[in-house]
């Protein structure tokens, strides 16, 4: 070695490790200089203050490293940047959907026998709703109480028995949240202008449209610039059956939407208004081929500038005010148990020709009820880290279609938030079937986010979607798995130096941290993880045994199992049904445990 080249050890990270090297070095090239290793002395401190730094240094570095890798990144918006590289997109706030029941009182016609259709009105769509915990909901489509399809009983009677009023029901579809409006100011063009809305709960972006009165449309990617756009159908031979038509759109201005920390985000593309009306870029035909007749060469080249002012990621706005109009659940669950959405806040009325007696209409109003005869679901919590990095691998294995059982279950999760999300789901091939029917078992999330089935809108929701990605000869069947609510009782021998209480605590608290994550469909329980994680916990000398009970009725799901049957010989893992799912339910209460 040269007398100029002096020993360094790169392989030393930490601060103990770091300050050995530097006490090393420092003896051997600066025996006389620099004698005094006492940790009092000067000397040390500055041996300190620099392993110091190198220990924070290294920290810092390898966290940046691990946070370039989706397998090794812990933070979430990280992995929601390395997701969309790969086409995962985060959803937004999930929409729910119900199926609400309307009562009102209709006055009776003049021979009583029926009631008066003048006073029949149509409950139209955009009334809004409210629960007592104050989650806004609009109807999604008309409710029209004079159908003769919906359910009427005599409401009031006179003493002779003739009736004086009818109870008409009827059932409408609606929606939560609420429809808002955000004006944000444009300045100069700016390319891939981004806007941001500030409201954390935002469902579904309705529409953006600027102060000229052009629209801009949402689009999976800047570079898609076909929409398909649903118009009334007025031919009527057809409307019947199909009330819209489908139509392919082109789009210059467009829009994609993506969230971070809470917020959501507009972002436009590079195009300004002068690319509509100048094409910039020579077409391949004009540059490559010689036209005829021409008695002269032009340059074949072009300037890659140009392609930066054309609309091909679309038109971005500049010097304008663009008008925001977005959906936004107004609490931060917006899931609602059932009979519990009782108050229409802002009905709005159309009424029949006929309705002219003021009385009469008030009785209408006055008496018009609804309630949610089933749960309304369809919002779901965020995925967890482990959750999210799993669905962005299946999201990259998909290419955009639903082939394998894992596709189908990467489309699900994928579906657009303003129709639903869904919290589990598992695609299982039906063995009864003689064609190639495939059983998608798929399960929602309740208001205290256990597990919930999935309602008839949501389902229907998941239908469409799901049926733009199969393949032709797939059918599918949507329906709900079996929920297996259990407990889990454990007895443990307790170090002798430590409290029997902590201990207890300790060991229900680390049970209740492995099943924070819910299970999937058909997923086993490992009981021998149950006896490791004890085990390694210091207030714990030795799990003497751990068993898992079945909870039915009441608070939980009506499903039961054989739990022995589905266990192996050795006890070491418990089976799930290919189509159940086990679930600890109340942990507070489910997990018990027995210190000696």
């Amino acid at each position: 070695m040269s007398k100029d080249k002096k020993l360094i050890k790169y392989t030393n990270r930490d601060f103990s490790s770091i300050k050995e090297s530097l006490v090393e070095y420092t003896k051997r090239y600066y025996p006389t200089s620099f004698k005094d290793f006492s940790e009092a002395s000067f000397g040390s401190l500055m041996l300190d203050t620099v392993s110091y730094v190198g220990d924070v240094l290294s920290f810092y570095l390898d966290y940046q490293v691990n946070e370039s890798f989706l397998d090794t990144a812990v933070e979430y918006d990280n992995i929601l940047r390395m997701g969309e590289q790969v086409g995962y997109k985060a959803p937004l706030k999930g929409n729910t959907f119900g199926i609400i029941t309307f009562y009102i009182l209709a006055p009776v016609q003049v021979d009583s026998s029926a009631p008066d259709l003048n006073y029949l009105p149509v409950l139209s769509k955009g009334s809004k709703l409210t629960t007592s915990a104050g989650q806004m909901f609009a109807l999604i489509e008309d409710v029209n109480f004079a159908d003769i399809k919906n359910e009427v009983v005599t409401a009031t009677a006179d003493e002779s028995g003739n009736p004086t009023s009818f109870a008409v029901k009827a059932y409408g579809k609606a929606i939560s949240g609420e429809l808002k409006t955000k004006s944000v100011s444009v300045g100069d063009f700016k390319r891939f202008l981004s806007v941001k809305i500030e409201d954390s709960n935002i469902s579904e972006i309705i529409s953006v449209v600027d102060t000229e009165g052009h629209e801009y449309y949402e689009v999976d990617y800047l570079s898609q610039d076909t929409v398909f756009r649903s118009v009334m159908n007025k031919d009527k031979h057809t409307k019947d059956q199909s009330p819209s038509v489908i139509i392919s759109t082109t789009v210059p201005r467009r829009y994609t939407v993506f969230s971070r920390a809470g917020k959501t985000f507009l972002k436009f593309g590079y195009g300004s208004e002068s690319s509509l009306k100048n094409d910039n870029v020579t077409h391949p035909s004009n540059v490559i081929l010689k036209m005829h007749g021409r008695d002269y060469d032009s340059d074949t080249s072009f300037d890659p500038s140009k392609l930066l002012e054309t609309d091909k990621f679309g038109v971005a706005p500049s010097n304008t005010i663009l008008t925001i109009t977005y959906r936004a659940n107004t609490t931060e669950n917006s899931n609602v148990s059932s009979r519990q959405l009782k108050t229409i806040s802002d009905p709005v009325y159309v009424w029949p020709s006929g309705a002219t007696d003021t009385s009469k209409i008030d009785l209408v109003k006055n008496g018009l009820e609804c309630t949610n005869e089933t749960p309304i679901t369809g919002d779901v919590s965020a995925p967890t880290v482990s959750e999210l990095r799993q669905r962005i691998n299946d999201t990259f294995a998909t290419q955009n279609r639903a082939v394998t059982a894992d596709d189908f279950a990467a489309m699900v999760y994928r579906m657009p938030a303003k129709y639903g999300r869904i919290k589990r789901a598992k695609l299982i091939r039906d063995h009864d079937s003689f064609k190639r029917n495939l059983n998608l078992y798929v399960l929602g999330e309740d208001i205290k986010g256990n597990l919930a089935t999935a309602n008839s809108v949501l389902k229907n929701n998941l239908k469409v979607w799901i049926n733009n990605y199969k393949m032709i000869n797939d059918t599918i069947d949507i329906l709900d798995p079996r929920i297996i609510n259990i407990g889990i009782n454990f007895t443990a021998v307790v170090n002798y130096d430590q409290d029997k209480f902590e201990a207890l605590q300790a060991g229900i608290s680390i049970i209740e941290e492995m099943f924070a994550e819910k299970l999937d469909i058909g997923q086993p329980i490992y009981i021998v993880d149950i006896y490791n994680q004890l085990n390694n916990l210091e207030e714990i000398v030795d799990v003497v045994g751990v068993e898992i009970i079945d909870k039915v009725g009441g608070n939980y799901s009506d499903e039961a199992i054989d739990l022995k049957h589905h266990t192996s010989a050795d006890g070491r893992i418990l089976y799930a049904p290919e189509n159940a799912v086990y679930e600890l339910k109340l942990p507070n209460i489910d997990i018990k445990g027995t210190i000696k």
